[in-house]
């Protein structure tokens, strides 16, 4: 009919019509691309992983400001300070017992108490130590993985003297000076019966060079049985300089070697200020400290199926035959 075609709803207005446009696949692309790989749930603020990261993380940064506080570093065995850690029960009551300056006391949760963990107690809480209970694996953590029996100790960093303060305390003894120096003993067990050796048979100290050389660790504390707390320990740079400085103060200096000129018990030297130099097991002394000795001296075996002592051995003989000498 003709009247429909005027009809006001079936004309289309011009320019309504959406033809054709350029670049329409791009828009498509851009609306297939998406936003990239979905984020982790932990990395997604509004899930619940999120807020569970966020708090161990911040249980964690408290961990580490506590150790800190306690001088001692998560996960390591020493601190940034130098401090030493002793673990196990049998250890920790031998260092109560000999007077090793202990600072603080590890107990862990839920302990299983033995006669041994009732003595620390007891020795503790009667020298005033603080005891701090903490959980088995930061007591994993703090001993560095050794085995602890839930008890540890931490012992402080060694405060370690110069050579002239050794001199200092042989003239304050009225007698001659008896210093004894360590080239490359690096067990610091050897070291500890060293100076165990040394209070015993009056030393005046022990010298030991900074490099390749055992330190007074909580292990050389231990072995000593209280002996470092009275013996000073003095670090040098250089051995063989540090020698030829007590040669030039009056001290005459003794190598120990299996094959030395005289024997320890025959020694002419005894009486003088001496220092007794001991080299490691395995490679002795070196080139530049055996040169800088006046005498070698050996201590006789008379077994051939033993071929040398051990530094904390050979020590404790040559110390024993020159107090005997001076006695």
């Amino acid at each position: 009919m003709a009247g429909t075609q005027r009809r006001p709803g079936a004309v289309r207005k011009a320019g309504s019509k959406k033809g054709a446009q350029v670049g329409t696949g791009g828009h498509g692309r851009r609306a297939l691309q998406g936003k990239g790989p979905t984020p982790k749930a932990e990395d997604r603020e509004y899930h619940p992983a999120f807020k569970k990261k966020q708090a161990a993380e911040k249980r964690a940064s408290g961990q580490r400001q506590q150790g800190a506080a306690r001088g001692v570093v998560r996960g390591t065995r020493r601190s940034t300070d130098g401090v030493e850690v002793i673990a196990g029960r049998n250890s920790v009551l031998e260092a109560l017992r000999t007077d090793v300056p202990i600072t603080a006391l590890y107990v862990a949760t839920r302990l299983d108490h033995d006669d041994r963990t009732r003595e620390i107690l007891q020795q503790a809480s009667s020298a005033g130590l603080p005891l701090l209970e903490v959980t088995k694996p930061e007591l994993d953590r703090l001993t560095d993985g050794q085995v602890h029996q839930g008890v540890a100790a931490q012992v402080p960093p060694y405060d370690y003297r110069d050579v002239d303060d050794l001199l200092d305390a042989a003239e304050a003894s009225g007698r001659p000076p008896l210093i004894v120096a360590l080239d490359g003993v690096t067990d610091p067990r050897n070291l500890g019966a060293i100076l165990r050796s040394a209070g015993a048979f009056g030393a005046h100290g022990v010298l030991v060079p900074e490099r390749r050389s055992a330190g007074v660790t909580a292990s050389a504390w231990k072995v000593s049985a209280g002996a470092a707390a009275h013996v000073p320990v003095a670090r040098a740079t250089n051995l063989a300089r540090a020698l030829g400085e007590l040669k030039k103060a009056g001290c005459f200096v003794v190598g120990l070697d299996g094959g030395g000129d005289q024997q320890v018990g025959e020694l002419s030297l005894a009486t003088d200020p001496l220092v007794v130099v001991v080299g490691s097991e395995g490679k002795g002394m070196g080139r530049l400290v055996r040169d800088t000795c006046d005498v070698i001296a050996s201590i006789p075996i008379d077994s051939t199926a033993v071929e040398s002592l051990n530094a904390g051995v050979a020590t404790s003989i040559a110390l024993y035959e020159i107090a005997k000498s001076r006695r």
